[in-house]
């Protein structure tokens, strides 16, 4: 799509940006100004399927009026305290963050960037405190492909030279293994599990192209993780409310971790909302002062959030995910085109491998389906991710499928 053939609205807007703010992004030539449940429009008034949903950040849909309502009528009461004091949100949002995960204590943060570093600091606390590590020696072990924010610790364990190359000097204490490979994991262990504190792990790696380890792969790593007295992290802020079909995708395989990390669709994309969820003998290692945040569970969000994660039980969206993640398998894989590699998912977190054709890549197929209204993105180039909100019904996620066969089609002799 040359800028050439944009109109100028879009093209206003793009210039803007690319004048006046810094170039760590390479979008899709469309500006986006309205959104609607499964729908955004652009400032020429087209719409389009939002197959992305801000990374899995708006499963409820573009602008919930559940979630919006609780937003306006706590903004008109009280925005932030900061920690300083207590207030009237917190702890009821902490007692139903409770109940509706189950672990003692949550912690909550703003991105998830935030909540990973939460997670790391409060694994070495449990190190030194509780299992004995020495001091400065404990070890978190993390996996190849792994995306877990852009923090300088958390580049540190990157594997993908895009988000590791040119900031080092990196964070000690980490070691990476394979994904997907419960033998590595037991190697290290075995060799040094005396100074591990924790692993790391996305049940389904998002940013690395939706790549789903094989069945049992969690089970096995948990339980080496318990034989070895080391915590098992679960970073959740992708794969977490509802998406993969289950409230967290751990629970797939039936596995509690010893500590969640949860974001982006907690708050159904609506503020910058995480939380870190353990049990006591974890989380009380951290004591007033030694962590925090500002904004870290202020008022706004309490309410928000749990306006968010109502509407996920109110409008069973789990259940919805994992009907209509087997119907979107099912009719792409249907699809007879020589873009098609492979098709692999959870849920309504999915990926389609595409396979150069034609002079024609992954991105030149997100530029069709932004053509044909449906927007999604490439990730590594040639992996498309397909995670549209998880309201979406099933007539609208067939003509969503419909779309990316058209865009497919009109490729291939193109």
């Amino acid at each position: 799509m040359p800028m050439k053939d944009l109109s100028a609205a879009t093209r206003q807007f793009i210039d803007l940006e690319e004048k006046y703010g810094a170039h760590n992004y390479h979008p899709l030539p469309v500006v986006l100004s309205r959104g609607k449940g499964c729908y955004v429009w652009d400032v020429n008034g087209k719409r389009y399927f939002d197959f992305l949903s801000a990374y899995s950040a708006v499963n409820q849909g573009h602008c919930h009026p559940k979630i919006v309502s609780a937003l306006k009528e706590q903004a008109e009461r009280l925005c932030l305290t900061s920690r300083a004091f207590y207030n009237d949100t917190l702890g009821p949002y902490e007692k139903f963050i409770h109940d509706y995960f189950g672990y003692d204590k949550v912690l909550p943060m703003n991105s998830g960037a935030e909540a990973v570093e939460t997670a790391l600091k409060l694994t070495r606390k449990w190190g030194y405190l509780k299992k004995g590590i020495p001091e400065a020696e404990a070890l978190i072990v993390a996996c190849e492909g792994n995306f877990h924010g852009r923090t300088i610790s958390i580049v540190s364990v990157s594997t993908d030279p895009e988000a590791r190359a040119d900031y080092g000097p990196y964070t000690p204490g980490f070691e990476v293994i394979p994904y997907n490979d419960p033998d590595a994991l037991a190697s290290v262990l075995e060799k040094k599990a005396n100074s591990i504190a924790g692993f790391l792990v996305e049940p389904i790696q998002g940013e690395a192209g939706v790549n789903v380890p094989d069945d049992g792969y969690l089970k096995k790593c948990y339980d080496l993780c318990k034989r070895h007295n080391v915590l098992f992290i679960a970073d959740e802020v992708q794969t977490g409310i509802a998406r993969t079909g289950r409230k967290l995708c751990c629970d797939h395989e039936g596995i509690r971790p010893d500590i969640v990390i949860l974001g982006k669709a907690i708050s159904g994309g609506v503020l910058p909302v995480s939380a870190v969820l353990a049990d006591d003998e974890i989380m009380l290692t951290i004591q007033p002062g030694q962590h925090g945040s500002t904004f870290g569970g202020f008022p706004l969000a309490c309410k928000v959030a749990t306006a968010a994660l109502k509407v996920v039980e109110e409008e069973k969206l789990t259940e919805k995910a994992e009907r209509l993640g087997q119907i979107f398998r099912g009719e792409v894989k249907k699809i007879e085109s020589p873009f098609i590699r492979q098709v692999r998912g959870k849920g309504l977190l999915n990926a389609v491998v595409i396979e150069p054709h034609n002079g024609k890549e992954a991105w030149d197929v997100c530029l069709k389906m932004a053509e044909n209204g449906l927007l999604a993105k490439p990730t590594h180039h040639h992996i498309i991710r397909f995670a549209p909100p998880l309201v979406i019904t099933e007539e609208e996620l067939r003509e969503a499928v419909a779309i990316i066969k058209e865009s497919l089609k009109s490729l291939e002799t193109v």
